[in-house]
């Protein structure tokens, strides 16, 4: 999966936003500079954000953005779908934007490929912007072997 860059530019900002929490609004022009995204494009997510609910805008002189709920009640996979839509590496694989494949009937490797796209689902939908951005991870640490795995 490769994320587009509207979701890289909506997660940059939402996790801005995280890391300024209960400090007050933050204006667009402050996010923009801080997360390195275009204010021009800036506009039209955090509209989205807004409408998504998980942002509010608070108008005038000392207004600007915050977060609308709880780093811990926004997850990276209600993000990325909203955003960039699907989460299947594959179309023959996905919920929502399914397409079949003439090689579907057949096919020996569309199997992996859902595992894959439910095992990013789970892992998506378990970090909250909150783990995140606190470095925490979703998964037990594997204890390290002697031998050298494959890369």
């Amino acid at each position: 999966m490769k994320l587009s860059r509207k979701t890289d530019y909506a997660l940059r900002v939402l996790f801005d936003l995280v890391g300024s929490h209960g400090r007050g609004p933050r204006t667009i022009a402050d996010l923009a500079a801080r997360s390195g995204v275009p204010k021009r494009f800036l506009e039209h997510i955090m509209l989205e954000l807004k409408r998504q609910g998980w942002v509010r805008s608070l108008p005038g002189r000392s207004g600007g953005y915050t977060l609308a709920r709880r780093p811990d009640e926004i997850t990276l996979g209600q993000v990325v779908r909203a955003f960039h839509g699907i989460l299947a590496p594959i179309d023959c694989v996905s919920v929502f934007h399914y397409r079949a494949c003439a090689q579907e009937p057949h096919c020996c490797f569309r199997h992996i490929f859902k595992e894959i796209r439910d095992y990013t689902a789970f892992l998506m939908d378990q970090a909250s912007l909150a783990d995140v951005h606190a470095g925490r991870p979703l998964l037990p640490r594997p204890a390290r072997s002697s031998s050298r795995g494959r890369n």
